[in-house]
């Protein structure tokens, strides 16, 4: 073999091995910060806290987790979530459809949604959390057109559903950065062919928007529920402390109690890796159900 043909040979192996080696620092990076760290978690899960602190104890954490209200309620709150991800999906949707389509101040728009994103959930939760006192300026507004005064952050009926609603006005800019990037990959005839066939807006985006944008559809579908399980502590810290009543205790932060109050980091191992598999199965529930309503993607 001549000379010309071994580094022929030795670039084209190099070719093929080169995406491999490129690739493994980050695959090193997740294994060693990511999955080292679960598979550790998982196993401390099995065992005890307390007096039987390191030793076996099966599933008897799992077990304990099933019989406890708050985490009972926790559960139940993340199934509201999931309820009220598709609001949480359409309103960033909706509003980068408008400034797509170059509504009167869309330049402004575009700055005054991604604003909230930028602030600490704890500034947001102080904002909040005197917007929404009992003697605050929104219950304020509410008596001048004879609307009797809301315990917003006190009654356990509707403290989750304020929590929630804050949650999704203080994170759906980044949802409308998403939705824009990939509303700059649409095909604009098509928007132009729904003009001239006379397609309204809400004809043009279900028939046309929509199917195109089925992709960034499902990812911010699943980023949002992931943000919602996993980034909602600080609001519930600053807001609600988890009350009242529990009511408003979500997976994360009864991993923190556990953890962080109550000693028995074993329990809230097991809280996590729970937490881990519902986010795992709600993920690829939505990837799914996406794909069979948006069609091929």
């Amino acid at each position: 073999m001549g000379a010309g043909a071994r580094r022929a040979s030795l670039g084209a192996r190099f070719e093929r091995h080169a995406p491999y080696v490129l690739v493994a620092p980050a695959v090193l990076i997740i294994v060693a910060l990511r999955l080292w760290p679960l598979l550790l978690g998982v196993n401390f899960s099995f065992t005890g806290d307390g007096e039987r602190n390191g030793s076996a104890v099966g599933f008897d954490n799992y077990l304990e987790l099933l019989q406890d209200p708050l985490f009972q309620g926790s559960l139940r709150n993340v199934g509201l979530l999931v309820l009220l991800l598709p609001l949480a999906v359409a309103i960033p949707g909706m509003l980068a459809t408008f400034i797509y389509l170059r509504v009167p101040g869309h330049r402004v728009f575009r700055s005054v949604y991604f604003f909230p994103a930028v602030l600490s959930p704890v500034i947001v939760g102080a904002i909040f959390n005197l917007m929404l006192a009992f003697d605050g300026p929104l219950n304020a507004l509410l008596g001048t057109v004879g609307v009797g005064p809301v315990d917003w952050l006190g009654d356990p009926d509707v403290a989750m559903f304020t929590v929630v609603g804050v949650q999704i006005w203080a994170t759906f800019g980044m949802a409308l950065v998403v939705f824009l990037a990939g509303f700059a990959s649409l095909d604009a005839t098509l928007l132009d062919a729904a003009r001239v066939d006379g397609a309204s807006l809400a004809r043009t985006i279900w028939h046309v928007i929509i199917p195109s944008l089925s992709r960034t559809i499902q990812f911010v579908f699943v980023t949002t529920m992931i943000g919602m399980l996993t980034s909602m502590f600080g609001l519930l810290y600053v807001m609600t402390s988890g009350g009242p009543e529990g009511s408003t205790y979500l997976p994360e932060y009864y991993i923190w109690i556990q953890q962080g109050q109550m000693n028995r980091p074993a329990l809230a191992s097991a809280a996590s890796t729970v937490l881990f598999v519902i986010m795992l199965v709600v993920g690829l529930l939505q990837i799914s159900v996406l794909r069979r309503t948006g069609g091929r993607t």
